[in-house]
């Protein structure tokens, strides 16, 4: 049995393919089309998922889709009418906008299903699950556990915001809902918008500007703006803000109570923006922590799946592991609202068919997050020399070498094997390396080859084998989805006088053996490697410890700003001629910057629009 998995016309649109309970495609439509968040209908990704599991759409058995488009018009118009006559103006122009895509949606998935395989009845195979429970699906279905407690937090989906279910086998039960307008997802966006960043996109710079500050402002963000209770479960005070009804996530009460109005899109940070981001951050793990340990104190459940945008602070996820509320968690790696389109082809299947699951022997089902396209190296050979590359066709082992020694020399490196994973993060599929040992890496590759703010922090893949002798986990963390700190002695010690710096001045002071990964609290966002997932970026890092006795290097995802992570190996050399990435390898194919044509070098900074 096949289910085909969809999410789109919101952000992160994506396609999923399970057959007989086994995931066999997922990606997301941003990687083909090259516009970042791209929320259409996910026809490139579709296809891709079909073609891989080589069928045409008439061979799926369902399609489902991520939530019910009509229970979110209904919780659109409800708002606006419990607010009335506040909003009306953006209510008169949304809703011509709302009446087409949402109210209408599932005639426009009938009529888009029908042009592909014009013989189907779609009325028949047609599926719709609630956005909550195709984020649970994701996070249970997946998971190495035959039971667990299954936490899904986001924005917002129809009604839900904040869901609790408990996971058996192929059964999913939801038993507990937070609904809008009170969610963390929004809080946390609040606080995004308000310092300056895109919502649905720069939450995780506010997580990441977060240890440059001071929490101070916890207590005013629990005295006006979210009445939190013990057990976890809380309501926002909306007189503060203006996503129900305006265009803005907040107004002008909280820019009075914060002192002042919203930062503007790439204006200067200053501490002030950094203690902000610091406090709601300690504001969302607070939530977390409680909800986590009143829901432990409830079901018993000893394990625990997360999914939801929430999902993926992995600080907050980190501060759990830590606090040992659980004995073991498993966080889904799509967590955002492309897996939704996993999580409804799981839902589908499981769910709706009601077909038996068996959670695998080792790992997981999600196999690494490796679900995107990979290509063979005939192909890459033929692409590249297409696009005017110079390159040595050298075979896999010594591109292993060459890229070692080449990370070893200092450089940066383009990675770009194998299948292309899934979700946000870049697992050695389609990623940037560099020297963790470095002082200078982190700035170098903020500043000349992703183009971004340098505040940024990068995170390390480490061999899982070797990951206890460098941060504080002694477990598995594939997906970069757990933060730890770097262990005590493998810190460097401050001075007085650099303990006394403040906010961006702390960038620049090596706080570790490993400075181009380790953060300004010591902490990192950690991915181990596993032979068994990914043996040649295993076989990679082993060879960069054998040159230098270190088993970390730095791994960022294979873009510039504001561009969606590289797809195929054309994009792999338009990035490389774009930045000043060194060397790259695609395949068993390898570049070195030096010997291209400079008349294909292309200004790569400003060619996508700002995240």
């Amino acid at each position: 049995m096949r289910v085909l998995g969809l999410s789109a016309f919101y952000h992160d649109s994506a396609a999923a393919l399970v057959e007989d309970g086994r995931i066999v495609a997922a990606a997301q439509e941003e990687r083909f089309s090259r516009k970042k968040h791209d929320a259409r209908l996910p026809r490139h990704a579709m296809a891709y998922c079909l073609e891989e599991a080589g069928i045409g759409l008439d061979q799926v058995d369902h399609v489902a889709f991520y939530d019910k488009p009509f229970l979110k018009f209904e919780r659109l118009l409800e708002t606006y009418v419990a607010m009335a006559p506040r909003g009306f103006e953006s209510f008169r122009m949304a809703l011509p906008i709302w009446l087409r895509e949402k109210l209408f949606q599932k005639d426009l998935l009938t009529k888009e299903l029908k042009a592909l395989a014009p013989d189907v009845d779609w009325t028949k195979r047609l599926l719709f699950s609630e956005h909550h429970l195709s984020h649970a699906a994701s996070a249970f279905f997946p998971s190495p556990f035959r039971e667990a407690l299954v936490l899904t937090m986001d924005g917002v989906g129809e009604w839900a915001t904040t869901s609790a279910a408990i996971g058996r086998d192929h059964a999913l039960e939801m038993f507990r809902e937070i609904h809008f307008p009170h969610s963390l997802g929004l809080l946390y966006s609040a606080f995004t918008y308000y310092t300056g960043f895109k919502v649905n996109s720069g939450e995780y710079k506010v997580m990441g500007l977060a240890p440059y500050g001071e929490p101070k402002y916890v207590a005013k963000i629990l005295d006006h703006l979210i009445d939190l209770k013990p057990d976890g479960s809380f309501r926002l005070n909306m007189d503060y803000f203006d996503y129900c009804t305006g265009l803005t996530m907040t107004n002008a009460r909280f820019a009075e109570l914060f002192g002042g109005p919203a930062r503007k899109p790439e204006e200067r940070l200053t501490p002030h923006h950094m203690d902000l981001a610091a406090s709601v951050q300690k504001v969302l793990e607070e939530a977390v922590l409680r909800l986590g340990r009143s829901l432990r104190a409830e079901t018993g459940q000893r394990k625990l799946c997360l999914a939801g945008g929430v999902a993926l602070n992995c600080v907050a996820n980190g501060k759990l592991l830590r606090e040992r509320v659980f004995d073991d968690i498993w966080v889904q790696p799509a967590a955002g609202d492309a897996g939704g389109a996993l999580g409804a082809a799981l839902a589908g299947y499981h769910l709706y068919k009601g077909q038996a699951r068996t959670p695998p022997a080792t790992g997981d089902g999600m196999r690494g997050s490796y679900l995107g396209p990979a290509y063979a190296g005939e192909d890459i050979a033929r692409r590249l020399t297409a696009a005017g590359a110079r390159f040595e066709r050298i075979g896999d082992d010594a591109v292993v070498e060459a890229g070692a020694r080449a990370l070893a020399e200092g450089k940066a490196l383009g990675w770009f094997s194998g299948r292309m994973e899934f979700g946000p993060r870049a697992l050695g599929g389609r990623s940037i390396l560099g020297d963790a040992r470095s002082p200078s890496m982190q700035s170098v590759l903020n500043l000349k080859v992703k183009y971004r703010e340098s505040f940024r922090p990068f995170a390390p893949s480490v061999l899982r084998e070797d990951v206890a002798d460098w941060f504080e986990l002694d477990g598995d963390s594939p997906y970069m989805l757990l933060v730890a700190d770097v262990v005590e002695r493998r810190r460097k010690a401050m001075t007085a006088e650099q303990q006394a710096l403040f906010g961006i001045d702390k960038l620049n002071i090596p706080r570790s053996d490993i400075p181009a990964v380790t953060h300004v609290d010591y902490s990192a966002r950690i991915q181990t490697v596993h032979a068994d997932t990914n043996p040649r970026y295993h076989a990679l890092i082993s060879r960069f410890k054998a040159l230098t006795g270190c088993p970390v290097i730095v791994n960022t995802s294979f873009n510039v700003r504001g561009e969606p992570i590289v797809c195929t190996p054309e994009d792999a050399f338009r990035c490389f001629m774009g930045t000043e990435i060194e060397t790259l390898a695609v395949g068993d194919c390898f570049l070195r910057k030096e010997a291209q044509d400079p008349a294909l070098k292309r200004d790569y900074k400003d060619s996508f629009e700002l995240d």
